[in-house]
């Protein structure tokens, strides 16, 4: 009688579900910040990295979209700078909890959120560079259309010294 070993296949494609997103996540974040212009040859690294302040991260229905600063509504990136408008965007982003109280004489908030498919989406990092801030972001990878939300990311940040954001090619000034 012969005894055959048991097969490792299940371990195997279990360990490729838990590890295939992580790679995914590496690699998609990698490219972005590849691809952001950050100055990678500064001998301090890339920038300096400031301290995000608060940060929420979820879901912005699609209907809502138009509640984001005029110019900015088809961006993947923007901002936020007045309490107006930031109290409109998190009415619509979270309907449970009271708008938080942002200083904005002397803060911005930045918003990150999908374009082309719906994927979670956090804000890892900002960087600043001449007065240029470059928001440096996870995002999952998928195929799922965007239907009636949007993952949607915010951050807190100081406004001192900064003039505009850049995402990838993207430049955004700020009066």
């Amino acid at each position: 009688m012969k005894i055959q070993k048991p097969s490792n296949k299940k371990v195997t494609t279990k360990r490729l579900y838990i590890v295939a997103p992580l790679l995914i996540v590496f690699f998609f974040t990698n490219a972005l910040y590849a691809g952001s212009g950050l100055d990678t040859d500064s001998p301090s690294g890339p920038g300096n990295a400031i301290t995000i302040l608060e940060s929420w991260q979820g879901d912005f229905p699609v209907s809502q979209l138009d509640l984001l600063p005029e110019g900015q509504q088809h961006l993947s990136v923007g901002y936020i700078n007045d309490s107006t408008t930031f109290s409109a965007v998190w009415n619509a982003y979270n309907t449970k909890e009271k708008t938080p109280d942002i200083d904005f004489s002397n803060h911005l908030v930045l918003f990150v959120r999908n374009t082309r498919f719906y994927n979670r989406i956090s804000i890892g990092r900002i960087q600043v560079n001449a007065g240029i801030s470059e928001v440096v972001a996870m995002e999952t990878m998928s195929a799922m259309p965007i239907e009636g939300k949007v993952a949607f990311s915010m951050a807190v940040i100081a406004k001192k010294g900064i003039y505009g954001i850049r995402f990838g090619n993207e430049l955004i000034n700020i009066p």
